[in-house]
């Protein structure tokens, strides 16, 4: 993957709009360490600038922007992207064409697809991974861009005020150039000879409001997953996993040791697997995933952090996380992808996407019915791209780590989102194979339930789901309140609905990360990219209905399940009160794409490109960024003074590795 901008349409003198181009691109830098290029049309209004990070064809054939030189003009393109099908491609669509440069890499196959078949949909659906793609065509004066069908790829894209389009991987490169800019969604297509935003991407399982009847086929579950991981080990570059102890990275990682040769293109498979844990020292999840890469037999590195180290770095997580959300599971993370940066690697598998799929959130013991369990999986996985996918692509990209996540193969998600979702339903007083109770993730366990040769230890299998920002240890999060609550003074609480009259924070957690976050990105645009309503347990807000007694609150942490959490016994959480919502859960079952998108008649997504973005007054920006410096210098004066309480950091708190929230 890398760091992708492009600017069409640019006004001006073609010189400074290349010297301006090159500043921007600097900006995502941290994405494409390797190398950088920058292609400018001829009549010098188009720019496509690429930050590099070598994993598929390290050579300078795998040099990007990629350019097609014809009589009428050229085709030029740049992808974020693992295409992991891209042999497959080549083999299937492109018969006989020879890559541009010679090119082994997988982000070469795009731009020739629409040499032959123009702009069409086929090329999209023909991919096989994730992307985020941008195509300029000379001889049409028209480009196109496409982001993968779940949004593992970051895009974000505006207008300047000359009425010039914008792409960039990030949200920090548009924010000074663009009046209004917003997330591109996933599994859309932009065309700019029709001025249409249109969805490629559409399966059953998201397109129909039917509920799947297939009955859960156990061993289909188990080779899809197999599959998924085997196909992720491609690259050129050193590769290893994250490992928790918890399932989902724990299957990761023994799918990957068991299959590694049968990878064709894996970086090495004669030396064992490397695995990477990150927590609080003494935390009893670091034993499990010891036992797990044990019984494995991989290179395991542990690293350990403390609450003071969390809380140092939050002003540069925000930063590169481009969003106040997902914080408390993010600064673990970010943390320990600048570990393995140190060690020398450049990619990791990890695990999120499992608890969307199969429900293993525990808020979803209390789903109301199977139907509702089934949209709610539907929702969790298309808002994927705002929410855990956007973290744990950002938070590791920002040392130039890609991650890869397997439960979100496009194969595997047709398998495991067209199962009855009364498979998938909760019922603690159940027990299907006469053993294990019927918990959250049940028939995902029990795809790699085999004791003649066992996946993963029995204690790990069958362990109770625990988020990633409580499986970092109690004391993260405890100790992140706390520090919120010593920082954010009374005066400044009661004025906060001054402050941000607009989704006013709820906690003085989110008054200090709001605070930092508008330090970064003061405007309007930015704002509405973050996600927004109550969440229970990491839940929709359409969920936070199943239960009156989660009426008004917002509280991610899986210790808010009452009498479902081993661990939820004397936790308290605050309750939304006297909070002026904007947004309801309505609003986002209108728009599935994602806060800032917006449906049209035909069910497509539309964005800034029609009009549908708030504009952005550089004056007020001004205004509220020297506002928010003001805020964050006062909590940064009174952090000095701030250490944990002893009973905020018990020796018995969890591992951070991937997972949610």
């Amino acid at each position: 993957m890398c760091g992708i901008l492009a600017a069409l349409g640019l006004t001006g003198d073609p010189e400074k709009n290349r010297r301006l181009i090159l500043r921007c691109s600097k900006l995502q830098r941290h994405r494409g360490p390797d190398a950088n290029s920058i292609y400018q049309s001829k009549d010098g209004k188009n720019f496509l600038a690429f930050e590099r990070l070598q994993i598929i064809d390290p050579s300078d054939s795998g040099r990007q922007p990629f350019t097609i030189e014809t009589p009428e003009g050229d085709i030029t393109w740049q992808l974020n992207s693992e295409i992991y099908n891209h042999e497959d491609v080549q083999q299937q669509y492109l018969p006989g064409v020879s890559m541009v440069r010679d090119s082994k890499s997988d982000s070469a196959k795009p731009g020739h697809l629409y040499e032959k078949y123009g702009d069409d949909d086929k090329i999209w659906n023909a991919l096989d991974g994730t992307f985020a793609c941008v195509i300029y065509d000379e001889r049409t004066q028209q480009f196109c861009a496409a982001r993968d069908p779940i949004g593992i790829c970051p895009m974000y894209w505006g207008k300047d005020a000359n009425g010039a389009t914008w792409f960039a991987s990030e949200m920090k490169v548009l924010q000074h150039q663009c009046v209004s800019f917003e997330i591109f969604p996933p599994g859309h297509c932009y065309r700019s000879r029709t001025g249409k935003l249109e969805r490629y991407f559409k399966p059953d399982w998201l397109m129909s409001d039917q509920i799947p009847s297939q009955p859960a086929d156990l061993p289909a579950i188990k080779q899809s997953f197999i599959n998924a991981v085997v196909k992720r080990l491609m690259s050129d570059a050193p590769l290893g996993v994250l490992l928790s102890g918890g399932l989902d990275s724990s299957l990761v990682a023994s799918v990957a040791v068991r299959h590694l040769k049968e990878a064709k293109n894996a970086f090495d498979r004669t030396h064992p697997l490397h695995t990477f844990s990150i927590g609080i020292q003494g935390a009893p999840d670091l034993l499990a995933a010891r036992e797990v890469a044990h019984q494995l037999g991989t290179t395991h590195h542990e690293f350990h952090f403390t609450v003071e180290e969390g809380i140092d770095a939050l002003y540069d997580l925000v930063y590169h996380l481009e969003s106040y959300e997902q914080i408390r599971a993010a600064v673990p993370m970010y943390l320990l992808s600048r570990k393995i940066k140190a060690l020398g690697f450049k990619v990791v598998m990890s695990g999120e996407g499992a608890d969307e799929i199969f429900g293993g959130y525990l808020y979803f013991h209390k789903a109301p019915s199977p139907a509702e369990f089934h949209r709610e999986t539907i929702r969790k996985v298309e808002r994927l791209h705002v929410w855990d996918v956007a973290r744990a692509n950002k938070a590791p990209f920002a040392f130039g780590i890609e991650p890869r996540v397997p439960f979100l193969d496009k194969a595997f998600l047709q398998t495991s989102m067209s199962i009855d979702p009364q498979d998938k339903m909760i019922d603690m007083q159940d027990l299907p194979d006469g053993k294990h109770k019927k918990m959250e993730k049940y028939i995902l366990r029990k795809a790699f339930d085999d004791p003649s040769d066992p996946y993963l230890p029995e204690s790990v299998l069958w362990r109770q789901k625990e988020q990633f920002s409580d499986g970092v240890g109690y004391s993260w999060v405890d100790g992140l309140k706390e520090y919120a609550q010593q920082v954010v003074t009374d005066d400044m609480w009661a004025g906060r609905f001054e402050r941000f009259p607009e989704e006013t924070p709820s906690t003085k957690e989110y008054y200090l990360l709001r605070s930092i976050f508008e330090e970064h990105f003061p405007s309007q645009s930015a704002l509405d990219t973050v996600p927004k309503g109550l969440s229970i347990a990491c839940s929709t807000p359409e969920a936070v209905c199943w239960d009156p007694s989660w009426a008004n609150t917002h509280e991610i942490s899986g210790r808010a399940m009452k009498n479902v959490h081993d661990s939820a016994e004397g936790f308290q959480y605050e309750r939304r009160q006297d909070m002026k919502e904007k947004r309801s859960a309505d609003d986002f079952v209108d728009n599935p794409e994602g806060p800032m998108q917006h449906r049209s008649a035909d069910g497509n997504a539309n964005g800034v490109l029609n009009g549908h973005a708030n504009g952005y007054d550089a004056e007020a920006a001004k205004v509220a960024s020297s506002a928010t410096k003001q805020v964050v210098q006062g909590l940064r004066a009174t952090a000095a003074a701030f250490t944990p309480s002893k009973a905020a950091t018990p020796a018995s708190s969890t591992i951070a590795s991937v997972g949610d929230c």
